[in-house]
């Protein structure tokens, strides 16, 4: 296992986020497609997982890396790289919960036939997560097939922002796309490759290894920005577009009966056989929440249809823009518990991610932040919730998605500058330690202050 970050010397593919000609915008990651500095957990990572009192670690594995073609052979130094984490993990007691599908694929595949829009993309995949089940699920008991499946469409096929890049949206000078249909075929195929992967792995590997597969959104409330009639129907549209998109499918083995009245023959229509696959294919409901938004009713363009106009309003960030941190508004985490408890029959849930990005040493917005969230995630289990676990994100600096390496979501910093990639805990580091150990009541904004002015 690699101790230190440096560029991946063992050969794997070309990756969707390598390759700059599908990205319309720049970011650190948009390189020479095939050459991109990736970071990897080290052992001394895992060792300050240990100090910080950890007993899970989540991460995700690289299809690239992995499979360099997609299919086919099988990479022995991506392979053995990840047996040596989780090997690291399960030797200090820390449980590996292990996502799947992080946005990226092999761009082979979305050269060879457009990835996600093609039907063929869930063979592919489920012979990719076979391996992953076959090599190390001896060891790893929690697998979330899909990270974030609403946003990764919505970015890559609707509003062509992020990888893949495709869409029609007016603007975005996208090189391909139709933003009117791919958006919904994409997220169509996710969960068929989702609920194949789920029945290979209950017929083939349940019984022997004794794990789970779960289904990752992101996940925000939302709140009608006016007391009009209007904003109120609005957000409950937006409620079944991000919300019920993949969850009405995944309890009840259709979409939402608004989004199929609204979308039309531009919806994948699932076939009887497909319904009762992907109904109940999921183990749990994996969460990324971080804040509220406002929806204001609007009316369908007179232009071509897109996943918004379809949606009828607009969604505007509650919180304030001024600052990088998002506000300390712990009823969003209850508010979105509740609604899947009471629309959703009460899956269970992991929140995968909650945090909120911060560059100084000395986040004290960030442990009120964290404070307040796990405080809302425990009043919800109190009330009924299936909550089962948390995790904060993240627990050092990476790469993000939007903002590169300028957002400081980690609990420890990372200096990008510094060949080691040296990591500083951060306040938050100290006091997230000292609550996992026991060590620390819940505070008020007092006592944070005082953490702060002790550190």
């Amino acid at each position: 296992m690699q101790r230190r970050f440096q560029q991946i010397s063992f050969p794997q593919g070309i990756r969707l986020w390598s390759c700059g000609k599908e990205l319309p915008r720049k970011t650190e990651g948009n390189l020479a497609c095939g050459t991109l500095f990736v970071t990897l957990v080290t052992q001394e990572d895992v060792q300050l997982m240990v100090d910080t009192g950890l007993d899970a670690f989540r991460f995700s594995i690289s299809w690239s890396r992995l499979i360099p073609n997609g299919r086919g052979p099988v990479n022995k130094q991506g392979l053995q790289f990840y047996k040596n984490l989780i090997k690291e993990l399960i030797s200090h007691g820390i449980e590996p919960h292990v996502t799947l599908y992080h946005y990226d694929h092999p761009q082979y595949l979305e050269d060879e036939y457009g990835g996600w829009v093609n039907k063929r993309m869930i063979k592919d995949f489920t012979a990719y997560v076979d391996v992953c089940f076959r090599e190390f699920g001896n060891n790893v008991k929690f697998w979330t097939t899909i990270n974030e499946a609403n946003v990764f469409t919505l970015g890559g096929y609707n509003d062509g922002n992020t990888a893949p890049g495709r869409c029609s949206f007016p603007g975005q000078n996208c090189l391909t796309g139709n933003s009117s249909t791919e958006t919904y075929l994409a997220g169509h195929n996710l969960l068929l490759a989702h609920a194949s992967v789920s029945r290979l792995y209950k017929q083939k590997y349940k019984n022997k290894q004794g794990g789970s597969v779960g289904f990752g959104l992101y996940l925000m409330e939302f709140k009608p920005s006016t007391s009009s009639e209007d904003d109120t129907i609005a957000t409950q549209r937006a409620k079944d577009f991000y919300f019920g998109w993949f969850l009405e499918p995944l309890t009840f083995g259709d979409y939402p009966d608004t989004m199929r009245r609204t979308v039309g023959s531009r919806l994948p229509v699932f076939s009887e056989e497909e319904s009762e696959q992907v109904k109940g294919s999921s183990d749990f409901l994996g969460i990324n929440h971080y804040f509220a938004a406002s929806v204001t009713s609007s009316k369908s363009n007179s232009g071509d249809p897109d996943f918004y106009s379809d949606m009828g309003g607009y969604v505007t960030y509650i919180g304030n823009t001024s600052v990088p941190e998002y506000p300390v508004a712990p009823w969003t985490m209850e508010a979105v518990l509740k609604y899947i408890k009471q629309t959703y029959g009460n899956p269970s849930v992991y929140i995968l991610e909650n945090g909120t990005p911060i560059k100084q040493q000395k986040d004290t917005p960030r442990v009120e932040y964290l404070h307040a969230n796990i405080g809302a995630m425990l009043k919800s289990i109190r009330n009924g919730s299936d909550t089962r676990g948390y995790f904060v994100w993240s627990f050092m600096d990476l790469y993000e998605l939007r903002g590169g390496y300028h957002d400081g979501y980690g609990l420890y910093s990372v200096n990008f500058s510094d060949p080691h990639r040296k990591r500083t805990p951060r306040l938050s580091a100290h006091w997230y330690s000292d609550f996992l150990r026991g060590k620390t009541t819940f505070r008020g904004s007092r006592g944070i202050k005082e953490l702060s002015s002790s550190s």
